[in-house]
């Protein structure tokens, strides 16, 4: 399995997904998924933030993603999958929080998990409760990784 983007040029997000932009979520699109896939779950993080404060920042998590592609800004607008709760939730009521790295340039991951399931949790869920929900019916993983520069 293959996931890329057309929002990265390089190795580099384009400004307008973080905090130089409009902070729209990433587009993506998923090629080569296992034969057996049922849905899609993603995470989007940033681990560099860690020593900043002190946990790998969530930006974005989602499931029950069942086409192979995601459009740029379809964090908010898509009905067809689910958007859960990112680090700054509690803030924040939008599902996609942008890119801001306050030290340096952060490498930002993009997971996507074929799953042989569909997932059931609604949208009022973190990461913790999607990942051991998919314990067990997780086909394959793709990893897409990306600069997003200070």
């Amino acid at each position: 399995m293959k996931v890329t983007s057309i929002g990265l040029k390089n190795g580099v997000f384009d400004d307008k997904y973080g905090k130089r932009g409009p902070e729209i979520s990433i587009p993506f699109q998923i090629e080569d998924a296992p034969e057996n896939t049922k849905s899609f779950a993603f995470l989007f993080e940033d681990k560099d933030a860690i020593p900043v404060c002190g946990f790998s920042f969530i930006h974005w998590v989602g499931w029950n993603l069942t086409r192979n592609e995601v459009y740029e800004g379809e964090s908010e607008t898509a009905h067809d999958f689910i958007s859960g709760y990112h680090s700054r939730s509690k803030e924040m009521k939008e599902h996609y929080v942008g890119m801001a790295p306050p030290d340096k340039d952060h490498i930002y991951e993009l997971h996507v998990y074929a799953l042989d399931c569909m997932i059931d949790l609604d949208e009022h869920h973190y990461f913790n409760d999607l990942y051991w929900k998919m314990e067990g019916h997780i086909l394959e993983e793709a990893v897409l990784k990306g600069i997003y520069k200070v």
